[in-house]
């Protein structure tokens, strides 16, 4: 089995996560996509960005351009473990984004998740965090980051008007160092990982990516974008 790692498309990436990943979105904001093939079969995509928590370098004392978010993880059924595949982007991603010291993820407990991929992958498990989303009257959920990058005071008008509400949910929160002095400094939030959820193992389910479906066979790729 010939595994092959390079940047992919947006439209890829966007292929991949509406098939195969439970958000079925691609995050707004700036984000990197890394397209993964096995037996030059495209299986799905890692995608890096700027998250839903804008101002997350502040607590560590770093500029927002050296901390990035492991935003989504879409794969169909693959034979490589999830943790080399991360492996390989966040070298990468590294070698791309110079002055890059610190990666942040988050596995969602209502999915059953706890972030196995990242405990195989030595990640410093940093507790639980509350963050703020809306749902529409639908209870369709839209996080704030989208909200908040339309025009100003936008969700607190939709707020005003009944359309959305509040909703407050609780993620595993996952830190992973680039460089020996961030990891030193971050070292003092290391808590013991949580258990891992019904099914969750380190190749398939996990805190983003939800295997299923066949890969395509058409073109989509745009090799080095």
């Amino acid at each position: 089995m010939n595994l092959r790692l390079d940047w992919c498309s947006h439209e890829a990436a966007k292929y991949a996560v509406e098939n195969w990943h439970y958000s079925k979105i691609v995050p707004a904001g700036k984000n990197v996509y890394i397209g993964v093939w096995e037996d030059n079969h495209f299986i799905g995509c890692v995608i890096y960005g700027t998250g839903v928590a804008p101002y997350s370098a502040m607590q560590f004392g770093i500029s927002q351009q050296e901390i990035a978010e492991l935003v989504r993880v879409a794969l169909c059924k693959h034979k490589s473990t999830v943790t080399k595949i991360l492996a390989i982007t966040m070298k990468m991603l590294k070698a791309q984004s110079i002055g890059l010291r610190l990666l942040v993820s988050y596995a969602d407990p209502e999915q059953n998740h706890v972030g196995a991929i990242y405990q195989a992958g030595n990640w410093i498990y940093a507790g639980t965090i509350k963050a703020e989303w809306f749902e529409d009257r639908n209870k369709k959920r839209i996080n704030t980051k989208t909200l908040k990058t339309g025009r100003r005071g936008y969700a607190t008008q939709l707020k005003k008007a009944g359309l959305i509400t509040s909703v407050y949910l609780t993620k595993h929160k996952y830190l992973f160092a680039l460089d020996s002095i961030m990891r030193k400094q971050i070292m003092s939030l290391s808590k013991p990982y949580p258990k891992r959820g019904t099914g969750e193992t380190d190749n398939a389910a996990h805190s983003h990516a939800q295997t299923g479906g066949a890969s395509p066979t058409v073109p989509l790729l745009n090799h080095g974008s």
